[in-house]
């Protein structure tokens, strides 16, 4: 009689015996799993509490919020550009407000000294010993305010800080607190009294996004809500919703949303586009493809869901690699600009099925 299932052959099984090394991997290889309905509600939940407390404020601005906390939720820092008197500050103050963790606000100023921002050792005349002093850049949430007023020196203090979460002071390197994130505001470059950041700053921060001012509705929105209350006495207290447990657990659960390859593959296209471009001079690194990489699966998981599609790295294309590229010579004084670059190469790319 023959045997009908070639799996119980055992000549077959003679043929090939199962070495202990092999049971071993595969005992011991982690398998995929990604995140299951309540991390998921978890993580929503979060960011839809923290746009409903912000909203309290903010008059519109919706994807500006949810951008902010996607780049936070990943870990990354965020650059907010704009002309004057359009929110930058208080975007970032009602933030620090929705989270029970540590702020520090700092003013930018061109006579602001590294030492003022992460510290200084002093000579303790009762211990006869030096004891570092620490600066502001130790909290959690520190809000840059105009970025751009202070001088390179300055603004180098951060890039330590801003990395490798970490300062180091006359040879002695001391860790800041974890979560560790900067919101930096800086007015355009063309405003007078301003210090253009160097490429190699601008890159730690994982997005610049532009406010932009608001459309009329919006406007008149603005202007009902405090035309009486010239102060915003009468604006309803902004309550703490997330906790820095929380932040951490968020940043967990986004790890585990799932990227197909063919998307990876997407992601690595559109970065490399900005290498061989004619329009640029300089494109985009390996750092912005980790960055479209986390922020996307960000988006995912506070839309509430599983896994990455092709609309979520769209949607955080241009954040991301906005102020990674710069354009060539000839573009620049033809006034084409970076967003139209950047539409017009993800139009040229195939997206996924």
């Amino acid at each position: 009689m023959t045997n009908e299932n070639p799996s119980q052959d055992p000549s077959q099984a003679a043929e090939t015996p199962s070495s202990p090394e092999t049971a071993i991997t595969a005992a011991t290889e982690p398998s995929f799993t990604g995140p299951g309905k309540a991390e998921l509600d978890f993580v929503n939940g979060i960011y839809e509490k923290t746009r409903s407390e912000m909203q309290k404020v903010v008059v519109g601005n919706d994807s500006l919020i949810e951008l902010i906390l996607a780049a936070m939720f990943s870990g990354g820092h965020v650059l907010l550009e704009g002309v004057p008197g359009v929110a930058k500050t208080m975007m970032a103050k009602l933030i620090s407000q929705c989270m029970n963790i540590q702020f520090k606000r700092i003013q930018f100023t061109p006579d602001l000294l590294p030492s003022d921002l992460i510290g200084v050792t002093l000579f303790n005349m009762q211990k006869t010993e030096f004891v570092f002093k620490k600066g502001p850049i130790f909290s959690n949430l520190i809000l840059i305010d105009e970025i751009n007023r202070s001088p390179a020196k300055t603004q180098a203090a951060l890039f330590e800080a801003m990395e490798e979460k970490q300062v180091t002071v006359d040879g002695e390197t001391y860790a800041l607190d974890k979560p560790f994130f900067v919101i930096a505001t800086q007015n355009p470059i063309e405003q007078e009294g301003t210090y253009k950041l160097p490429e190699a700053q601008l890159d730690r921060f994982l997005f610049k996004l532009k406010v932009n001012y608001p459309d009329m509705d919006h406007e008149i929105a603005i202007l009902q809500r405090f035309k009486s209350d010239f102060t915003g006495k009468k604006t309803e207290k902004i309550n703490p919703v997330v906790q820095k447990l929380d932040l951490e657990k968020c940043m967990a659960i986004i790890e585990k949303i799932h990227i197909k390859e063919e998307l990876l593959r997407y992601i690595a296209t559109i970065v490399h586009q900005t290498r061989n471009n004619g329009n640029l001079f300089i494109g985009a690194s390996p750092r912005a493809s980790m960055s479209i990489l986390k922020t996307s699966k960000a988006l995912a998981a506070l839309k509430g869901r599983d896994f990455v599609t092709p609309d979520d790295i769209q949607n955080v294309c241009y954040p991301v690699l906005s102020h990674r590229i710069i354009l060539s010579p000839e573009k620049e004084l033809e006034g084409v600009s970076i967003e139209q670059v950047i539409r017009e190469m993800i139009k040229n790319i195939e997206v996924p099925r």
